[in-house]
């Protein structure tokens, strides 16, 4: 151990700088001019797909980007290595305004909403008319979700050999919906997934659907050159069927500049975070009668002046009872 005298010279003593010596932070952060522009494909585990170009680099987000995450169909900047070589990673330091985004909890009692899509064009509702059996208290929520997050809606109707569509299709008559039945022959013989093209040329299209009804089916037929894993079974005492999309993954519609994006097969489309003022914009003909409406109206309640309106002509009673059985879908579960 060293001991000093009584006449030390400072220079022998050395010192610890502290923390509050160390080069100080800042909240400026850096512009990255250079950066370059990048479609999000697929998040797993915290690494990003992104096309860059005609490139596909694998990414991280930038720790400047606090909690803010990228999800499939964000349009992002990038830096780093950018050659979409093995084992290289770019970082993501921008993530651009969203023109659009699908939403959902997990359930109507969970706060915590997850982004499962951003910048779709519209989203594909995919049921089967049997086997299983349609459920329309779930397409009624994933049209509430579209309607929400500004995306136009399009169903499409699968099996149409095991039953026929015209009583599912009377339930979204009056929403003037686009509608697309295929059956498993036409699918097979590809007459349908034309039909089905025709309706994604030039959009970025979200495709949606319970397990069992033959969205990832479709994908494969739209997208050949990338297959997926094997299509799962249906259940046949639940009626369900297993998973076979883990992650939403955006894939390029082939011979137009169309995209298509596969998510995970769901169970359940929670609507906690719906506002029935973003839903009612997508019935122009009945927004201007809510001018009358108390604060915070839900729609359907005594005071509601939507019945006025519908009452002096300005709009089909039907329509309205449409955008409430729509509204009301945020309060029951799917299987009521």
């Amino acid at each position: 151990m060293r001991r000093y005298g009584k006449h030390t010279d400072e220079d022998d003593i050395r010192t610890r700088p502290g923390r509050r010596n160390t080069r100080p932070r800042t909240n400026i952060r850096p512009k990255h001019e250079d950066a370059a522009e990048g479609l999000v494909l697929t998040v797993d585990r915290g690494r990003l797909t992104c096309l860059v170009e005609d490139r596909v680099v694998m990414a991280m987000k930038a720790r400047e980007l606090g909690r803010k995450a990228a999800v499939v169909g964000d349009r992002v900047a990038l830096v780093g290595d950018l050659s979409g070589r093995k084992d290289t990673l770019a970082r993501i330091v921008r993530i651009a305004e969203r023109t659009s985004v699908l939403r959902r909890t997990a359930d109507d009692d969970d706060p915590y909403e997850r982004v499962v899509v951003a910048n779709a064009d519209q989203l594909a509702v995919v049921t089967a008319l049997a086997d299983p059996e349609p459920r329309p208290r779930l397409i009624d929520r994933c049209l509430v979700a579209a309607y929400d997050g500004g995306l136009e809606p399009l169903l499409v109707l699968t099996k149409s050999d095991l039953a026929p569509p015209e009583k599912l299709l009377e339930l979204y008559g009056d929403l003037d919906i686009p509608y697309v039945v295929t059956s498993r022959e036409e699918l097979e013989s590809g007459t349908a997934v034309a039909r089905v093209r025709e309706q994604l040329d030039g959009k970025i299209t979200a495709f949606v659907g319970h397990s069992g009804v033959g969205k990832t089916t479709l994908v494969n037929a739209l997208v050949p050159e990338e297959r997926r894993r094997s299509t799962g079974h249906v259940n046949a005492v639940t009626g369900r069927g297993r998973h076979t999309t883990t992650s939403a993954l955006a894939l390029p519609l082939a011979g137009t500049d169309g995209w298509v994006i596969d998510t995970p097969g769901v169970r359940s489309f929670g609507l906690h975070h719906v506002d029935p003022s973003r839903v009612i914009k997508a019935f122009p003909d009945l927004e201007p009668g809510t001018e009358g409406c108390p604060r915070a109206c839900s729609h359907d309640e005594p005071d509601c002046a939507l019945d006025a309106w519908v009452a002096e002509g300005h709009a089909d009673p039907a329509r309205l009872y449409s955008l409430r059985r729509l509204l009301a879908a945020r309060e029951r579960t799917e299987g009521d």
